[in-house]
């Protein structure tokens, strides 16, 4: 087991010299074995790396890199380099809103500091091949994070207000919620407009493609 890093600088040497390794390379590094089917791999890059890197918060609501407080996010990107799919960032809370703060938030805690690790995601390479890129550490500037501040503030409201089934992927400039559930079973608990508790499914806070992809154009100028 690979031990946490103990300082940015350290978890930036691990992230380039985890570049241009393929997927199998880098589990075989970290002696872990792939999925025999690539529709089951999804997952699989975020535990490679976190395995490599020595990601230590595992499922906790904390930075993965807990020491340093780092938050890792693998970012696949398709043809031409442009990330292919949203970003997930945290639970949505859906009970006990009231006093929650930008401030005090998860996605604020998830986003105060990232290392983003590109890696290939084109369909037709096999998720054994698929290679890691080059990794960038970021913080949002004051622009980045006034704009995830206001997403986040009116869609808690919406939350907050039980509004939660109205909340569609049109809403947010960067900062989205979606259901995160794999089935319609996995039901939690909500308020609907009037107060009554309800329930509904789990929804995760994702960060759209054109956010990610500034990040990305911005470390390459």
């Amino acid at each position: 087991m690979i031990p946490p890093p103990r300082s940015e600088q350290e978890l930036l040497e691990r992230a380039r010299r985890l570049a241009g390794k393929t997927l199998k390379q880098a589990a075989g590094e970290a002696g872990l074995a792939l999925p025999s089917q690539q529709r089951r791999g999804k997952g699989v890059i975020g535990i490679v790396a976190e395995a490599v890197l020595g990601a230590s918060a595992g499922s906790l609501s904390e930075p993965d890199f807990r020491l340093i407080g780092v938050e890792l996010k693998t970012l696949p990107l398709g043809p031409g380099g442009l990330p292919r799919e949203s970003t997930w960032v945290c639970t949505v809370p859906l009970t006990d809103t009231a006093g929650l703060t930008w401030e005090t938030s998860g996605v604020k805690r998830k986003l105060t500091r990232v290392l983003w690790l590109p890696v290939e995601a084109a369909k037709d390479i096999p998720l054994p091949e698929r290679r890691f890129g080059t990794a960038i550490l970021w913080s949002p500037d004051p622009e980045q994070e006034r704009l995830l501040r206001e997403d986040w503030q009116e869609l808690m409201d919406m939350v907050a207000t039980g509004e939660l089934d109205r909340i569609s992927s049109h809403y947010g400039r960067c900062l989205q919620i979606r259901p995160k559930a794999a089935n319609a079973r996995a039901l939690g608990r909500s308020y609907d407009e009037e107060g009554v508790p309800a329930l509904t499914l789990p929804r995760g806070f994702y960060l759209r493609t054109s956010f990610t992809r500034r990040i990305l154009e911005a470390s390459e100028s």
